[in-house]
């Protein structure tokens, strides 16, 4: 997730799901130009409350599942980013409705980490966070630490909407798993819902007289075409490159089938060396030599990447749905923007056309001493109903993790699009779980070193694959970080 804009400036900061889980912590890696490292000391003074105990439990009754203290305080405190805040603002009138004697306690910020570390390590956190933003706390070193609540009981309560139904049957594929990093445990509850892919303007590829292309061939010659017309065939975030990866990885899903990635993930001994791997690499590497990269893409921010593309200078971009929401001020009203699952390489691939990397964004978590867990888990059990499902996708032009909650929205082209991807892909929903486990090796190594560098033609296809399977080797044996599998 990484830019140094737009983290920072809550106009331009609409990662759902997974741009700020990736970007996130860039600063704290070097990729971004932000002070972060001196925010413990700097803000250890804006905690919250001083420590108390936990609230009763409240009775629980059908209305009330999951037990929780009617009179109790529920403090909220939510990322400000490119979701902005009515969404949460809209549901906690609904809690405050559901418990009147209650009161909510609702903040904001784009500092989680320098407002909120401190409140960990003294024993005092809110009881439902947004963990989000260029400052989001290490999902990881929270799991690691036991800084958590298990949300297993929100899971398993009845859903907002229908008692017969529990919560994580009303839920989006992969949802659930995403939470876990460790067995059965669920930590995180990821709200937004993000589809990843190749986004495109579709009159752009109209007045080339071409559909989107479904294998590597045809993807070449759209490219030629486009060049002939002046506009390049691809451009990315070139200063944050694990953008590439949105639609790179899909694709050697799709050409090598589900256990390469797994195998990629879970680090083992030469994952990288796959046939389909190096392939794709390869693949991607063409567009490169054949010159369909818009010039001066390397030195680009994802701002600026997007800007040229929706200016109409490049063709293709890879990118999550957020692009739509960040790149409002800038996409022409007739743009009508589409996004595709990635090409493949030919009839040869393990997976149909379709197969598309979708997952969860916008991480919830209810912290291990939160004073009122049940509160916080409530709020959740809220805003995964179907009115505050569709307050968010109406709001804030993405989709929630509630699987549906669109009937009667008025759908921007770009959401449109996404749900047709997403019921194109079926089952063929990927979901690699690099950027979730091992933020440095994926975005800092993976990403930058080798990656960013090949697509600007400093690295070859062989050469950034070696470098890569000594990264992944070098964290695989590092003792000192947590190692997570799939199962």
């Amino acid at each position: 997730m990484g830019s140094t804009s737009g983290e920072h400036n809550k106009n331009t900061t609409f990662g759902g799901v997974g741009r700020r889980d990736l970007i996130k912590r860039s600063a704290a890696l070097g990729l971004l130009s932000v002070p972060t490292m001196s925010f413990l000391s700097a803000c250890a003074s804006s905690g919250g409350d001083d420590g108390g105990d936990k609230a009763k439990a409240g009775k629980k009754t059908a209305k009330n599942p999951l037990g929780v203290n009617d009179t109790a305080q529920m403090e909220f405190v939510l990322f400000d980013g490119g979701f902005g805040k009515e969404y949460a603002q809209d549901a906690v009138k609904l809690y405050e409705k559901d418990f009147p004697k209650a009161k909510v306690k609702f903040s904001s910020t784009q500092k989680i980490g320098t407002v909120l570390q401190p409140r960990f390590n003294q024993g005092n956190p809110p009881d439902l966070i947004d963990n989000s933003g260029a400052e989001q706390m290490d999902m990881g070193v929270l799991v690691g630490k036991k800084q958590l609540a298990d949300l297993t009981p929100l899971l398993d309560a009845p859903s907002y909407d229908d008692p017969n139904k529990k919560v994580r049957d009303t839920l989006r594929p992969g949802i659930v798993e995403m939470g876990q990093f460790d067995g059965d445990p669920v930590w995180i509850m990821y709200y937004a819902y993000t589809v990843y892919g190749v986004f495109y303007s579709q009159k752009a590829l109209d007045s080339l007289d071409e559909k989107y292309p479904e294998t590597w061939d045809e993807m070449l010659k759209v490219c030629a075409k486009a060049k002939k017309k002046g506009m390049a065939g691809w451009t990315y975030a070139g200063k944050y490159p694990y953008y590439i990866p949105f639609s790179l990885y899909p694709m050697i899903g799709k050409v090598g089938g589900r256990d390469v990635l797994d195998a990629i993930d879970n680090l083992e001994p030469n994952a990288w060396k796959h046939p389909a791997v190096k392939a794709c690499f390869e693949a991607y590497y063409e567009l490169y030599q054949k010159g369909y990269i818009l010039k001066g893409t390397p030195g680009l921010d994802h701002i600026q990447s997007q800007t040229a593309w929706a200016k109409g200078k490049a063709l293709f971009i890879p990118n999550g749905n957020w692009v739509e929401n960040e790149s409002a001020n800038v996409i022409p009203a007739d743009f009508n923007l589409a996004v595709s699952a990635p090409s493949g390489l030919d009839s040869s691939d393990k997976l149909p056309f379709g197969t598309i990397w979708a997952s969860g964004g916008e991480p919830f978590v209810v912290p291990a001493k939160a004073k009122n867990p049940e509160g916080g888990m409530e709020q959740l059990r809220i805003m995964l109903s179907e009115a505050s499902s569709k307050n968010f996708t109406a709001k804030v032009k993405s989709l929630t993790a509630l699987n549906g909650g669109t009937t009667g929205v008025d759908l921007t082209p770009g959401l449109k699009s996404g749900v047709a991807a997403l019921e194109k892909a079926g089952s063929n929903v990927l979901n690699p779980r690099l950027q979730d486990w091992y933020v440095k090796l994926q975005k800092e190594q993976i990403g930058v070193s080798a990656i960013g560098e090949m697509m600007a033609g400093r690295l070859t296809p062989a050469e950034a694959i070696k470098k890569i399977q000594g990264f992944a080797d070098a964290a695989a044996a590092d003792t000192s970080i947590k190692h997570y599998k799939h199962k």
